[in-house]
């Protein structure tokens, strides 16, 4: 029997969000969000009943357009006609896994009762979600503002019996699906169109979902870190806590108490050194990794006050009466949190890239390019080369969206975040630093075995040897992009290697 989790006003926090989607639990309304969903559209009949008030977006036009009435027996067709002719977007296909928290976070954002729909609309999505039924939904579209207009008309039109989805791998009409299935389209009622497309949660998705790798990734520098400190013959003075406490950022402190704990009953890194200082890649990876983590952790909290928010417009308030225009939707604060997320990232990156450039350098008795017999053999002498013309491209990604605006709707919509295009660029940022960081553990674990039988500390040494388990030695040139990307899969499948509360 499938686990649950209840869609309520509860708040859903960090932990919620792993846990439902690591244990893949099925969602289900509550009985507190089925009477708010269906209270609020109540009442929004009832305000529609009563007479000819203008309510945009319900019995008027979009956008520029509000200002045209729509007759009563239209108001439905308004609605499946706004989905439709918003389903303008193009480029490539939008990751599953993001399509499926988009759906998770529509659900949600419905579920508080001020957005009108019909609670067999809101069932639909969590059908979708819980059969694994995933709407295709195309990168390009969205300014960021309005709502995810494009985004989330590809994500609504299966609600219509319209589009294309995936079901078990396979690409598939959905008219087809519903055939197969029993199923029949939803038949929109007024504002429903609006609602489903109003919010911001392509932004928030991407948001999510890069918030829960960047957890993993970050955590997974600090080891990779550790170990190349390590291989290189660092020095551990740099992360004393003494250090850290007269310049006390969190991230400071926190990614120097875990190198500290990463490095503790290492051989290597408590032998007499030669040397005095070690370059900024090592010596600093307190100030820089924690520099990100604070940023993360900013970028964390904007994303959890959103997946908690009310994102459509206009919004309803049955008990107090009201129904208010407003713009909840802008995705301004998502989009300075995603370019913010941006940086972050591509510094970890960057730093790693140097690390990687020193460790090959021949310094401190490691062999240059890390082979035996260098000339002969070019080692991990390109390699580097791949990793640096990431960090390149990353950098050319941080330039920030949210700085751009463009006006759309003749000038109704006159500011706009551009957060979706911050999205989409941190994500590509996202899959770079992953790729980055595996080539440093590659290069790491090399250096590493040159410097036997000295051994790094007990859990470095069990991480290490793990991943010989999928990547060995190198001894003599060979096609490398394979081991690359077995080191990539090592990482994601290496949390269960790491302490719980690391």
């Amino acid at each position: 029997m499938k686990q649950v989790h209840f869609i309520s006003s509860e708040t859903i926090d960090w932990k919620k969000i792993k846990a439902i989607l690591k244990n893949r639990l099925h969602l289900q309304l509550s009985d507190e969000a089925t009477i708010k969903i269906q209270r609020c559209r109540k009442y929004l009949d009832e305000r529609l009943n009563k007479g000819e008030e203008m309510l945009y977006g319900i019995n008027t036009g979009f956008g520029s357009l509000q200002n045209k009435i729509i007759s009563k027996k239209d108001l439905g067709l308004l609605q499946k006609n706004l989905v439709m002719s918003h389903a303008c977007g193009i480029g490539d296909e939008v990751p599953p896994e993001v399509i499926k928290l988009m759906l998770l976070l529509k659900i949600q954002s419905l579920s508080y009762g001020n957005s009108g729909v019909q609670v067999v609309t809101v069932q639909r999505l969590i059908d979708f979600y819980n059969h694994d039924i995933i709407p295709v939904v195309y990168t390009y579209g969205s300014l960021g503002a309005s709502g995810d207009l494009a985004p989330l008309a590809h994500m609504s039109l299966p609600l219509i019996g319209l589009g294309d989805v995936y079901y078990k791998g396979i690409r598939r009409k959905t008219g087809e699906l519903y055939q197969e299935l029993g199923w029949e389209p939803i038949e929109l009622k007024s504002k429903e169109g609006l609602a489903l497309l109003n919010g911001t949660q392509f932004m928030s998705a991407y948001g999510v979902y890069m918030c829960l790798q960047v957890f993993r990734l970050s955590s997974l520098a600090d080891v990779i870190g550790a170990l190349s400190l390590d291989a290189f013959d660092g020095r551990i003075e740099p992360f004393h806590d003494l250090i850290q406490k007269i310049r006390p950022h969190k991230g400071q402190i926190k990614t120097a108490e875990r190198i500290r704990w990463l490095l503790n009953g290492s051989e290597l890194i408590s032998r007499p050194k030669e040397h005095i200082q070690d370059p900024y890649s090592f010596r600093c990876i307190p100030q820089v990794h924690g520099a990100s983590k604070d940023s993360i952790d900013y970028v964390a909290y904007v994303f959890q006050n959103e997946i908690n928010s009310v994102t459509d417009n206009p919004t309803i308030f049955p008990e107090e009466e009201m129904i208010i225009s407003a713009g909840n939707f802008h995705g301004q604060p998502l989009a300075l949190a995603l370019d913010n997320l941006a940086i972050a990232m591509s510094e970890l990156g960057n730093i790693s890239e140097r690390r990687i450039y020193q460790l090959l350098s021949g310094a401190r008795g490691l062999p240059p390019f890390l082979v035996a017999s260098p000339g002969l053999n070019s080692g991990f002498m390109i390699p580097q080369y791949t990793a640096a013309s990431m960090v390149s491209h990353n950098k050319q990604m941080c330039t920030p969206s949210s700085v751009d605006s463009i006006e759309s709707s003749q000038g109704q919509e006159d500011h706009v975040s551009m957060g979706a295009n911050a999205a989409i660029k941190a994500y590509k940022v996202m899959l770079n630093l992953e790729r980055i960081l595996a080539i440093e553990l590659y290069n790491a674990a090399q250096a590493l075995d040159f410097r036997r039988p000295f051994r790094s500390s007990p859990f470095l040494e069990n991480f290490f040897e793990e991943y010989r388990k999928k990547v060995s030695f190198i001894t003599d040139d060979k096609v490398m992009y394979s081991d690359i990307n077995q080191t990539i899969q090592f990482l994601r499948d290496s949390e269960t290697l790491l302490p719980e509360d690391f």
